[in-house]
């Protein structure tokens, strides 16, 4: 009998073995089968938590920029009313990205800098007179004119480089600079009286003042070069363009000089400022190059052009606020500067992603329906919002890179991002976010291939 109650034994620790497996297999079956059901309400609750976070922040965002894309709109009906100054001056094209985003990253800056010693307490809402307001608006007048001149001899050189058919260097440096100086009369008030205003207003300056100054430049910079243009039709004879233009140089060296040689602010401010203009109004080049390669299409389609500061002025605000957001963030310590993006970098990841999400399709509806409105022949909403959406969808992981990555270096060398961040992520968005442009241009209307 013994031997039974062995075999009995281990058949019920072998049947209780088998049990004991299967009920941990309906259990795990059942944790995963719930986990698959809940996922998407866990899913839910976080992103609506996330929301109600940043629901202020999303607010003030999606606010500015769309100030500013009725701004970028204007800008965008002006350029397509260029069509006959774009012919009748090749490569003008290729100054056009570069000086519209010259003037945003100049005045912006300042408009940051502004904002920042409003915060701190070196400067009142009343502006009363003082070394640091003075020195500040010194160098925005000095950074226009030098970076004019270098804006219109990249310009040149791009076209000569690529082989394109260009206008004189003298003719380049004439427009560039009396644009530079039409545009900066009236920015340098403009960001002023935006920092002072929404420092009163209590507005977040990284969310608000930067975008607006931006959409600023880039509505009050067409005008100016259109006018330049039309100065420069005027007096074209050969002689007094080398003129001007030899005029402008000896202006911007001297200008240069005095800042070099001007107070610890001014100082400071030219030395930080000008590499990071230099590299801006590089990449603003390679971003009207880009449109230059495919300027017939561009040019039988000025919905199309109208489209272009929309696009790119819309992109450029995305990056500049995700910008200044996380070198706030930075300074006040709430991000590290890890090459590994944590959990509050990638809160604001998301922030740009669901504005991103929002903007794109709307500006497409926008330039459409403003195009339409005024007669200008349009490619079709449906290209139009797609082109705008799917580049837009395109570019956005490259504008949180780049954010995210010149913020991280900029801080860790010790830089000031007021004069820095905000130059170098929207500059180096504007070629990429055309070339994105372009590329959904000729796929969806049929194109060549670049």
């Amino acid at each position: 009998m013994k031997w039974t109650e062995k075999i009995l034994k281990k058949t019920g620790d072998c049947i209780q073995s088998v049990l004991n497996l299967l009920v941990r297999i309906v259990i795990l079956l059942s944790k995963r089968t719930l986990l698959a059901f809940s996922l998407p309400i866990i899913i839910t609750s976080k992103f609506n938590r996330f929301l109600k976070d940043v629901r202020r922040v999303l607010g003030e965002t999606f606010t500015a920029l769309f100030i500013c894309a009725i701004g970028d709109l204007i800008a965008g009906l002006v350029l397509s009313s260029m069509t006959n100054q774009l012919e009748i001056l090749p490569g003008l094209l290729v100054l056009i990205p570069g000086a519209i985003g010259m003037r945003g990253n100049i005045f912006g800056a300042l408009g940051s800098r502004l904002g920042s010693n409003l915060h701190i307490g070196t400067l009142t809402p009343e502006l009363k007179k003082s070394e640091l307001l003075n020195q500040n608006i010194i160098s925005a007048i000095i950074l226009t004119i030098i970076m004019s001149i270098f804006l219109a001899f990249m310009a040149k050189g791009f076209c000569m480089f690529l082989g394109y058919e260009s206008i004189s260097i003298a003719d380049f440096t004439v427009i560039s600079v009396l644009g530079g100086i039409f545009s900066g009369a009236l920015l340098l008030p403009a960001a002023i009286f935006i920092s002072i205003k929404s420092y009163e207003n209590g507005w977040d300056p990284d969310n608000v003042t930067t975008p607006l100054i931006a959409a600023s430049g880039d509505l009050i910079t067409l005008p100016s070069l259109l006018l330049a243009v039309q100065l420069l039709i005027w007096m074209r004879n050969g002689f007094w363009e080398i003129i001007l233009c030899v005029i402008f140089i000896i202006i911007g060296l001297i200008g240069f000089i005095i800042g070099l040689k001007g107070g610890i602010h001014l100082k400071k401010i030219i030395k930080q400022s000008t590499p990071t203009l230099f590299l801006s109004s590089i990449f603003g080049t390679t971003a009207g190059t880009v449109l230059n390669t495919s300027f017939s299409i561009i040019l039988s389609n000025p919905s199309i052009l109208a489209l272009v500061p929309l696009f790119s002025g819309e992109s450029g605000d995305l990056v500049s606020i995700l910008g200044a957001r996380l070198s706030s963030r930075l300074h006040i310590g709430t991000i590290e500067s890890s090459l590994k993006p944590a959990k509050e970098a990638l809160s604001n990841f998301g922030i740009i992603i669901i504005l991103a999400i929002l903007i794109y399709p709307l500006i497409g509806l926008l330039a459409h329906s403003v195009t339409l409105l005024l007669g200008i022949p349009s490619v079709g909403v449906e290209n139009m919002v797609l082109i705008s959406s799917l580049a837009g969808f395109v570019l956005t992981p490259f504008l949180l890179i780049i954010a995210y990555y010149i913020s991280i270096i900029s801080y860790r060398r010790g830089l000031d991002p007021d004069s820095t961040v905000i130059p170098l992520t929207t500059s180096l968005t504007d070629p990429i976010a055309n070339t994105s442009l372009v590329i959904m241009v000729l796929l969806i209307l049929g194109g060549v291939a670049l």
